[in-house]
């Protein structure tokens, strides 16, 4: 999906939500959508005032759940008690697994196509429908074993 066509989406999303396309959202909209890495609330808000000073930590805080339910950015949660955000930028519902490393606490997002299977397997033998599903895998480094030292930390 195209950045236009992704911010055409979120205004007729917060229209219909009946919710108004302000400045500082489509700031918080762009500069989400600008990142290439996975992002915490106060990172994004870090980031937007320097597209529009104005932007407020509680547009903020607001934003990124409307902009979550309407599939324009994922949310992750590895366990540590903050959410992570990554902007949805295929517009694909693929599922994907993270890979969170414990050593530099990277992100890191792959194609998992096989768990929209394996979860409507499992979930219909108990005569269920599956809503949601995850796949989290938590691992370490292999060069700070080996080195002491992580290539991705910084």
């Amino acid at each position: 999906m195209s950045l236009n066509a992704a911010r055409e989406k979120f205004r007729h999303f917060l229209t219909r939500k009946g919710l108004r396309v302000t400045n500082q959202r489509l700031a918080i909209f762009d500069t989400a959508y600008a990142q290439r890495e996975h992002f915490t609330a106060e990172q994004l808000l870090d980031h937007a005032r320097k597209v529009d000073d104005s932007v407020s930590r509680a547009t903020v805080y607001r934003t990124l759940p409307i902009m979550t339910e309407s599939a324009l950015l994922r949310e992750v949660d590895i366990g540590t008690g903050e959410k992570f955000y990554l902007p949805n930028v295929g517009g694909s519902t693929t599922q994907v697994a993270q890979v969170v490393c414990l050593d530099c606490d990277k992100i890191f997002e792959i194609s998992a196509p096989f768990m929209e299977w394996y979860g409507s397997t499992v979930s219909s033998k108990l005569g269920l429908t599956p809503v949601s599903q995850r796949l989290q895998v938590s691992a370490h480094c292999n060069a700070f074993r080996e080195t002491g030292h992580c290539p991705r930390r910084g």
